[in-house]
């Protein structure tokens, strides 16, 4: 991308700070979401196949995909540079489109989960303090502006927030695995081997293989600030395959301990993963470990709300400088030389919806499901972008002519295939959907409202592009 040219002083030039270990927190961080593990390991022992099929055909052919595609298109932007490179401007607006509104419905929810942490944190009185919306909305609002702020002060201050949620992450899912196995070493394994054989597949499987891809989203995160990482060609693969590695053996590890020290009937209640640590504690007499494990799962949600809004703010200052959206995002700070326009508007978007969640809403579960939704869709459709894009390399002269031709031809047809599959289930409703036909009829109808939007944007901002150079020639 243009803003890293040598010499050119008419578009922004951004700070080069991200190294290999900066982007394999970010990788964690973003990725490795413990408080989803809960829901999984209630579709009982058949989901450790299911992570292990998610991880072969989806997580690392996104890994593989990211790698090829960055060292093709080693530009700020990730996703949206990559499509509009492979399928035209139009394709690419629409794929970072998706990306950050899809974040932008995120980033509410990941905040979300900080309600069940003030129990554990401040006790029963802060917990139900945080059951008023009023209280709930201004603080997870005040998180979030906090995280925007200091993303805003430079890209290093930023990612020492990504870097310690993904220390944060890593040290909480230690904390689960070991306590998993000092329950099992102490109580012994309730569940027989027989429990862990595939026999079927049903409805609610599918269900939760959706859940699973959705949470191993986030390797392509650091690419997209690709013009702010030292040595891109050397840090992305590294990073890579470190967060992924970490990443994937958190979840693997996790899903396991609750498997075997929560019975499944106890599971099935949980919200969050403190509720399984909870459950183990409570066996083992050690329920001291609460209060640090909450501040870690703390932590590591404020940094992964750090990573999905820096990553986002980066797809609304490239469109700003492809004017494909107003100019204004596409500018730096005067003194920061960070994208704040973007960052702040990001932020302000996101406000919006967590205080729209709550519009006609008694509880703060019911906001929730109200944001996540969304965001499952859009994503699977960047990423169906993302594999798209990576198909025509793969198959076309630079993927005949490269040595790993077939790695990437795999990955570019596994992606595709169990993206395919991800969006389809997306729009399979949980047993928390009263109306069916409500949750279909909203699904649809939201998509088709913000892939509108997106296509009208669009086509206004390209005719005023292409009415400047009319004008110009004119003069």
């Amino acid at each position: 991308m243009a803003t890293t040219t040598a010499g050119d002083l008419s578009v922004p030039h951004l700070k080069r700070a991200l190294g290999v270990w900066d982007l394999t927190w970010l990788s964690v961080v973003a990725i490795a979401n413990l408080n989803i593990v809960p829901v999984i390991a209630a579709g009982g022992p058949t989901v450790m196949w299911l992570w292990l099929v998610a991880i072969l055909f989806f997580f690392l052919p996104q890994g593989i995909g990211v790698i090829e595609l960055s060292r093709q298109f080693p530009e700020e932007g990730g996703v949206y540079a990559w499509t509009k490179h492979m399928y035209g401007d139009l394709h690419g607006f629409l794929c970072g489109w998706c990306y950050w509104t899809a974040n932008m419905f995120f980033i509410p929810s990941l905040l979300f989960y900080l309600l069940g942490l003030f129990a554990y944190i401040g006790g029963p009185a802060l917990g139900r303090l945080a059951e008023n919306p009023l209280f709930f909305g201004s603080v997870t609002i005040g998180l979030l502006w906090l995280t925007a702020f200091a993303n805003i002060q430079n890209v290093g201050v930023g990612k020492w927030v990504n870097n310690i949620g993904g220390l944060g992450t890593l040290a909480a899912a230690v904390v689960l695995i070991v306590l998993g196995a000092v329950c099992v070493g102490r109580f012994g394994v309730s569940l027989p081997a027989a429990a862990f054989r595939l026999n079927r597949l049903d409805l609610n499987a599918f269900s939760t293989f959706g859940v699973i891809c959705f949470g191993l989203v986030g390797l392509e995160l650091g690419c997209v600030m690709g013009d702010e990482i030292e040595n891109p060609r050397r840090s992305v693969p590294r990073g890579v395959f470190y967060g992924g590695t970490l990443s994937a053996l958190q979840y693997l590890g996790a899903t396991l301990a609750l498997l075997l020290a929560v019975a499944q009937s106890d599971m099935k209640v949980l919200q969050g993963v403190l509720q399984g640590v909870d459950k183990m504690t409570d066996r083992l007499g050690t329920s001291w470990i609460l209060l640090p494990l909450a501040l870690l799962v703390a932590i590591s949600v404020i940094g992964a709300t750090s990573a999905w809004l820096s990553g986002s703010a980066r797809i609304l200052f490239v469109s700003g400088i492809d004017r494909y959206l107003p100019q204004v995002f596409g500018k730096l700070h005067p003194r920061r030389q960070t994208p704040y326009i973007a960052l702040c508007a990001i932020a302000t978007l996101s406000s919006c919806l967590i205080l729209m969640s709550f519009a006609g809403s008694s509880t703060v579960k019911e906001a929730y499901v109200t944001l996540i939704d969304l965001a499952v869709v859009l994503q699977m459709i960047s990423y169906s972008y993302v594999y798209a894009s990576l198909f025509r390399v793969a198959f076309g002269p630079r993927g005949a002519s490269s040595p790993h031709k077939w790695r990437i031809r795999f990955a570019a047809v596994s992606g595709m295939l169990t993206t395919a599959l991800g969006l389809i289930v997306a729009f399979i409703p949980s047993h928390q959907v009263d109306s069916v036909l409500r949750f279909e009829v909203k699904m649809l109808a939201s998509c088709v409202a913000v892939l509108g939007v997106a296509a009208g944007l669009f086509w206004f901002y390209s005719s005023r592009r292409a009415a400047v150079p009319a004008l110009a020639a004119k003069a």
